[in-house]
């Protein structure tokens, strides 16, 4: 096994670990849109109980509070998540290209290799059509 063929390995075992972030970071982020959604939800039906009852009016207050809170911390993580997730697709994007980069080298190697081993081929062809021409040449006189 050659040294580029190792570090093509290394190379793409880090390539899927890049997608592998980048696949929890994109299910935190979906996650969060979902508790945005259930938070909007929840806010809707404490409005709905609020305007039915005077009792529940008075609450909605510091319910709306703390509603306030929520809503900005979770904005503040979706922002965070979002950041993380662009430096995440810019590591995948640089693995990938590291990858790209070995294979072709390994590729390039191989077409050299694979050129020197017809070249040498050759030259045992050619050696043994002169051996034979020496031969026929030889015998004709």
């Amino acid at each position: 096994m050659s040294a580029l063929h190792s570090l093509i390995r290394l190379h793409r075992w880090q390539l899927d670990e890049r997608w592998r972030d980048l696949a929890t970071l994109e299910d935190l982020a979906r996650k969060l849109g979902e508790e945005r959604l259930r938070l909007e939800a929840e806010d809707a039906r404490e409005q709905k109980a609020a305007l039915a009852s005077p009792e529940a009016a008075r609450g909605y207050a510091g319910y709306a509070k703390r509603l306030i809170d929520r809503r900005r911390k979770l904005a503040q993580s979706t922002a965070e998540v979002a950041q993380q997730i662009a430096q995440a697709r810019e590591a995948l994007s640089d693995a990938f290209q590291e990858v790209k980069r070995y294979e072709i080298a390994e590729a390039s190697r191989l077409r050299l290799e694979e050129q020197r081993e017809q070249k040498r081929h050759q030259g045992v062809l050619d050696d043994l059509g002169i051996d034979a021409f020496r031969r026929r040449s030889m015998g004709s006189e």
